[in-house]
């Protein structure tokens, strides 16, 4: 799918005003509730969809389903950045009001390491037959660990990335409202709110290669790639405060996205060989299958439980006293 530059420009304003909507909304520290998370949500996600509708209207069904099936594989996988940040803002106990600040930094990070991954990994992938092979294999092997290796993560605080930050800036540790850096006894400190930050940017980043590497399976075609991503990662922070009080319910939502990392891989390895790739009707129906399935299980898994938050109940986990 060849795009006018201009088509790009356009799509990037449209982002850029959709990311200063969201900001200028919470620009006050507030605790957001589930009712607000779950409207912010179905906003984003209307827009994820209109913007595939746009497409099926402007160049036909085959690239609307592959837009779509990117969309969705990014959807699922945001989930489990879910459980993640969750795990991260637990850790770093980090206030409830100043969460959205660092979800909405973080997105941004996200969106930069995305469109850096999606040129790459694209380029590689047309230049390169094998790297279809490697790219296949890492999905796969991914999708293994997902299954059996879930929620064996390290603590936020050890991660590389951290460490080296506190290494490298000096950091006062304790948090001083919204604010990512302080002037304390003459000189500039970061707070533990940019910590945190940093542990959810480097986080992400390996979440970013595995969901470009398993929307490149799909197609090679850098704006749908780019747009798929953009759109399901626009709605990342009011997702994490509409699930965030029903992660204990979506006790077998990993094996879901396991599979679905694992077909992505298998796709990628068929495409370089006489099979070829897979019909979008084909990837479309495994995608919304395996999520669906695995929701359901785990819904039902959790029959009976208290998952489920009240109406203007906000869905941030408790969190603990600060690790230093």
């Amino acid at each position: 799918m060849s795009v006018s530059w201009w088509v790009w420009l356009v799509l990037t304003v449209v982002i850029a005003a959709m990311l200063a909507v969201d900001l200028l909304a919470h620009r006050d520290n507030h605790v957001i509730g589930f009712r607000e998370a779950a409207l912010w949500s179905a906003a984003w996600i209307a827009a994820g969809l209109s913007f595939g509708a746009l497409l099926w209207w402007w160049q036909g069904g085959d690239v609307a389903g592959t837009y779509y099936a990117g969309y969705l594989i990014e959807k699922a996988l945001s989930i489990d950045n879910v459980f993640v940040f969750a795990l991260i803002f637990s850790w770093f106990a980090v206030p409830p009001a100043v969460q959205h600040k660092v979800l909405f930094w973080g997105v941004i990070g996200a969106l930069l390491f995305r469109l850096v991954f999606i040129f790459v990994g694209a380029e590689l992938l047309e230049t390169f037959f094998w790297t279809a092979y490697v790219f296949g294999a890492f999905l796969i092997w991914t999708g293994y660990k997902m299954a059996f290796r879930h929620g064996k993560q390290a603590p936020p605080d050890r991660n590389p990335v951290v460490r080296l930050v506190r290494r490298v800036i000096p950091t006062d540790p304790a948090y001083h409202g919204d604010r990512f850096f302080v002037r304390l006894d003459g000189r500039r400190v970061a707070t533990l709110l940019f910590v945190a930050l940093v542990a959810v940017e480097a986080t992400d980043l390996i979440f970013a290669i595995d969901s470009v590497a398993a929307i490149l399976a799909i197609t090679t075609s850098t704006f749908i790639v780019w747009s798929a991503n953009a759109f399901a990662v626009l709605g990342l922070r009011s997702l994490y405060f509409c699930l965030a009080g029903l992660l204990r319910r979506f006790v077998h939502l990993h094996y879901g996205l396991a599979v679905l990392l694992a077909f992505a891989g298998v796709k990628l390895i068929l495409s370089e060989t006489p099979v070829g790739k897979l019909p979008i009707p084909l990837t479309l129906g495994v995608i919304v299958a395996t999520i669906g399935v695995s929701i359901a299980w785990s819904l039902m898994s959790t029959r009976g439980g208290t998952g489920e938050p009240d109406a203007g109940e906000s869905t941030t986990p408790a969190s603990t006293a600060p690790r230093n």
